[in-house]
């Protein structure tokens, strides 16, 4: 595997990757996390990929193609707490179900603590969907995150959890 910076040429492909997850999230009975409609053919989902992509997109490669995106930021999403310190923000990660059992998605999120030590930053967080059967808050749990606090984000509520590096 190699991860590459991306750019906002790479729209295309984590839109790709986006559309592949809500279609295995809606096979595993998970579709409440992002509904049933692929993220391109909802143009505010459009508009927040390309808006996300222009900076800080990391893209995992494997023989050449995508297998998984990362996206980090200097601060939360919109709705994430605030804190009193620098921060690396996870604010995108998506992997191909293809590339599942390989640690895409783990060697994406060492990346960004990495990203944080290079800047010397010691606060990593992330956030994600807290519905369904709490498969993706163990996932970050088994990452090495800690849950910090539940928000509300429109009809759900996700899980924010932070590293320290």
């Amino acid at each position: 595997m190699r991860l590459r910076r991306g750019d906002a040429e790479d729209a295309d492909r984590v839109l790709r990757l986006l559309d592949e997850a809500v279609v295995w999230l809606t096979e595993r009975g998970s579709a409440d996390q992002w509904g049933t409609r692929p993220w391109s053919e909802i143009p505010e989902r459009v508009a927040m990929v390309r808006s996300l992509v222009s900076d800080g997109l990391w893209i995992a490669e494997v023989d050449g193609a995508a297998a998984g995106a990362l996206v980090i930021g200097a601060s939360g999403l919109d709705y994430s707490p605030p804190v009193d310190e620098p921060e690396v923000y996870v604010r995108l990660l998506v992997v191909d179900r293809k590339h599942s059992g390989r640690d895409v998605g783990g060697r994406l999120l060492d990346h960004a603590r990495a990203q944080a030590r290079e800047r010397g930053i010691s606060l990593v967080r992330v956030d994600c969907w807290s519905g369904g059967d709490g498969s993706l808050v163990r996932y970050y749990e088994r990452q090495g995150f800690t849950p910090t606090g539940r928000v509300p984000v429109r009809d759900k509520e996700v899980q924010v959890f932070e590293a320290r590096v």
